[in-house]
């Protein structure tokens, strides 16, 4: 009787089934049939497909999830810069940009698995307790934290946290015994978008740009204020390997070396009307020469502000292709506060170029770009770069610029990838140079600053020499790393700069370090003699 009742309730239940599967599927014939005529129909059978995993899916789901999927996954059909962000990565995604967070002000790094000051921010609640570079963390309110469980995330999660609350960290120093306990007040904490702004030669001011966030404008405008009253008549601009960031501060900028009422940059989409950018009659450095760095990782606000300055034959542009990145996004608030970054229109330099690459085989293929232009020789030799006619535009003085691909520069760079031998990116793999420069700095930093009270003392009189450097090939055997005389002998003015530079941060800050490695990086020798060049200036008729 049992068993007879429950084929009865179970014949009852297939009736069931059967009858509202035909009804949500005559559902889905009715929308299908009218989706070429309301624009709803998408979203109504959407919402259809929901509603019957709802109530007929074997297993219970995570319908958030499956929401947040479809997004990502429709986004990714439009293009690749729309971008959905969670509730949770929406401060993390424009941290970085709104120039500031909150946490304790130190930079570290990960050492052995062991939490390592680098720097204390200058005037952070680190550097106002006296936390210096080379301290060691080895304890976050009471529990210890070294070992293999700590990661850059991990870190980030204890030590940042709201202004104003507190974190007590446990510090072994070197000379001290035992350890130093610290209560650190967190507080806002900058977050500079400049690297180094100083005067690369008497007369040539260099400043590196690494994002184009809300403080950028702020920044730039003391750098060059500073490098005025030194003397800088002539500029380099470094962007490479700026990817981009706010589109109105690429605009301030590219203000700041231009004439007034001349077009920056013009955006327009099929819902967005065109709305032309233009510059006022206030700019800081409108005369003497300019000279913009650019490179293949090079995008979106680097291309306006290069873009820019090439249309109106501002100043000359040295490097390698651009990415091509000419879509503007803007931010979308979900019910959930999550975010859409959507594309909402394509943007133009002046000469009515639109600098984006092809992304219509998707976005794998589009961020293969760079390995197919190494693979077609393009990072080494200028005239393996082709452009139909039809992509060909004209600067104000009427010189040949070309759009759908980058920014393409006035004087080629080719990449140089002699350096970068496997021995030494063994020895980066493997962090030795920085752990082993790290315990060189924890012995030698008192006398280092000692013996070199300033930077350009350091700069003259420190040698990485060749006792120097067996101590280093010493300690890399016994890292895993063998000695490989022709790879060190490709890479050592690379490996020495480095070792140099990480010094100069450590006694000094990351400026010191850019410092360092510039004299002896190529491509920024290279930017120093086009300033020098007046006959080039002349020929290419760019102002100064």
């Amino acid at each position: 009787m049992l068993y007879t009742m429950n084929i009865s309730f179970f014949a009852r239940i297939v009736r069931y089934r059967t009858t509202f599967l035909f009804v949500l599927l005559m559902s889905f014939s009715f929308l299908a049939m009218a989706q070429s005529q309301d624009p709803k129909a998408g979203i109504q059978k959407y919402n259809s497909a929901m509603q019957l995993i709802r109530l007929a899916y074997v297993d219970t789901t995570n319908e958030a999830r499956l929401v947040e999927k479809a997004i990502v996954e429709t986004l990714k059909e439009l293009d690749p810069h729309s971008m959905y962000i969670s509730k949770k990565d929406v401060q993390k995604a424009n941290e970085p940009l709104e120039g500031n967070f909150d946490g304790i002000g130190v930079q570290f790094e990960i050492l052995k698995d062991t939490i390592a000051v680098v720097h204390s921010i200058p005037g952070g609640p680190s550097d106002r307790l006296g936390i210096m570079s080379g301290d060691k963390i080895v304890k976050i309110d009471g529990a210890d934290v070294v070992g293999k469980k700590i990661t850059n995330q991990f870190v980030l999660d204890h030590l940042r946290g709201k202004r104003g609350t507190k974190v007590t960290v446990s510090i072994f120093r070197k000379g001290k015994k035992g350890t130093l306990d610290f209560t650190i007040t967190r507080d806002k904490i900058p977050i500079n978008s400049i690297d180094a702004a100083y005067m690369i030669k008497p007369g040539i001011g260099y400043i590196n740009l690494n994002k184009f966030a809300q403080t950028s404008i702020q920044e730039f405008t003391e750098a060059v204020t500073r490098l005025k009253a030194q003397g800088m008549n002539s500029m380099i601009l470094d962007l490479r390997n700026n990817s981009g960031g706010y589109m109105g501060t690429s605009i301030e900028l590219s203000d700041e070396f231009l004439g007034p009422g001349k077009i920056i940059v013009y955006t327009q989409g099929v819902h967005s009307p065109r709305e032309n950018f233009s510059s006022s009659s206030q700019g800081l450095f409108e005369k003497g020469k300019l000279v913009i760095m650019i490179n293949e990782n090079s995008a979106s606000a680097s291309e306006i502000v290069s873009g820019a300055i090439q249309d109106w034959d501002r100043g000359i542009i040295v490097g390698r292709r651009s990415f091509g990145k000419g879509l503007v996004q803007r931010p979308f608030l979900l019910p959930d506060s999550s975010q859409i970054r959507l594309t909402t229109a394509r943007y133009y330099n002046p000469s009515g170029k639109c600098i984006q690459k092809s992304y219509a085989e998707g976005s794998d293929k589009y961020y293969e770009d760079f390995s197919n232009r190494y693979k077609h020789g393009e990072l080494i030799h200028a005239d393996s770069i082709k452009f139909p006619d039809s992509l060909r535009f004209y600067t104000s003085k009427k010189r040949v610029v070309y759009g759908g691909g980058g920014i393409m520069p006035d004087v080629f760079i080719p990449w140089d990838s002699v350096p970068v031998s496997d021995y030494y990116l063994e020895l980066r793999r493997k962090n030795v140079v920085n752990t082993y420069m790290s315990d060189y700095m924890d012995k030698t930093r008192k006398t280092l600053q000692t013996k070199y009270p300033d930077f350009a003392s350091f700069d003259k009189g420190f040698i990485v020499d060749d006792a120097f450097m067996d101590n280093l090939f010493s300690y890399a055997e016994k890292e895993g790393v063998k000695k490989d005389d022709k790879g060190y002998a490709a890479a050592e003015k690379l490996i020495k700069s480095q070792i140099k530079g990480i010094l100069a941060q450590k006694l000094w800050d990351v400026n010191e370090f850019y410092m360092v490695i510039n004299q002896y990086d190529e491509e920024v020798l290279k930017a120093v003699d086009v300033v020098e060049d007046d006959a080039l200036f002349q020929k290419l008729n760019i102002e100064r």
